[in-house]
């Protein structure tokens, strides 16, 4: 078995290989002048059971891009298995038609990863799980969940507890932190205005004079989470925490978090993020969970205890 890493998430792909005490495989990567991506595989994968990190996170295409290319020099260098492994899943939020003539591109992302050569793929929090359908093979569809459980176990919570989704798509998620945290289930009914402004109508469940755990697997521009949490604490709720599976904040998000009524946000490093000053922003590590899962395909045994966490099943 050998492990490869393209530039977009260094850390995460050297704590990864470290979880199952591997190095690094070798690969030289680099840009042309002209900004074409040059990958040269130093080191011999012929029959080898191959992984290629990659968060395909901002900047998107070329991250994208670059994974392509390093899958195409491992499938010409003869490697056994290719496994891509995306922490993070770009253009996920384009997985239907939901306007006439606009493309359904995560479908197409997976039809090129497949072009290029891969066998299987490992991701962790779909923004739409029905994508694992877009793929004619297998895919290992991992959650984040067991991780911030872990860490919310540490919080003073208290006992008025209420788990929140702040939008109708996210119930499922909520439901399940819902359950292993014994907690009441609440839901933001919102509706999207622009690709940046959403605007929140009503509360769906108890919320007053309880701490608040908002859930939610992405947040960018911050504008859903942000919203919410206005509306939350206008409806009386004492604390408000945020866990979001991927923080893929941009300036706009990070300024909409300053000004916030979230009292914490928390979430991991599928992709790197900034610091966002007058926030307490928590970074959980998910490596330790894919280093297992890599582990698990490479000997064939089931990963399917990683999906069920404390007596309750995710996804």
């Amino acid at each position: 078995m050998k492990i490869f890493s393209g530039r977009s998430n260094r850390p995460l792909a050297k704590s990864i290989a470290e979880s199952i005490n591997m190095p690094l495989g070798k690969a030289v990567i680099r840009d042309f002048p002209n900004g074409e991506t040059f990958v040269k595989i130093e080191e011999n994968v012929r029959g080898e059971d191959t992984y290629v990190i990659q968060s395909t996170c901002p900047p998107a295409n070329q991250n994208l891009m670059e994974l392509f290319i390093m899958i195409d020099a491992l499938r010409r260098a003869s490697a056994n298995r290719i496994t891509a492994v995306l922490p993070f899943y770009g253009y996920a939020r384009q997985d239907r038609k939901d306007q006439p003539r606009v493309p359904i591109s995560a479908k197409l992302v997976a039809n090129l990863l497949v072009a290029s050569g891969v066998n299987r793929v490992l991701t962790m929090d779909l923004h739409a799980q029905q994508i694992q359908g877009f793929f004619d093979i297998p895919v290992d569809h991992l959650y984040a969940a067991p991780v911030i459980f872990e860490y919310l176990k540490t919080l003073d919570l208290g006992d008025e507890l209420a788990v929140v989704s702040p939008d109708t798509g996210g119930i499922k998620m909520a439901h399940a932190y819902s359950q292993m945290l014994h907690a009441s289930l609440a839901i933001v009914a919102k509706r999207r205005v622009s690709d940046t402004e959403t605007e929140t109508v009503s509360v769906i469940g108890k919320v007053r004079g309880k701490t608040v755990l908002l859930v939610d697997d992405l947040t960018e521009t911050a504008g859903t989470l942000v919203s919410a949490a206005r509306l939350l604490r206008r409806r009386g709720a004492k604390k408000i925490i945020a866990a979001v599976s991927h923080c893929v904040l941009n300036d706009l998000g990070a300024k909409r978090m300053r000004k916030s009524n979230i009292d914490e946000l928390i979430s991991t490093d599928t992709v790197p993020r900034p610091e966002i000053k007058g926030l307490k922003l928590t970074t959980l590590s998910v490596a330790g969970l894919l280093g297992e899962a890599i582990k698990r395909i490479h000997t064939n045994s089931s990963i399917t205890s990683l999906f069920e966490f404390d007596g309750v099943r995710i996804g």
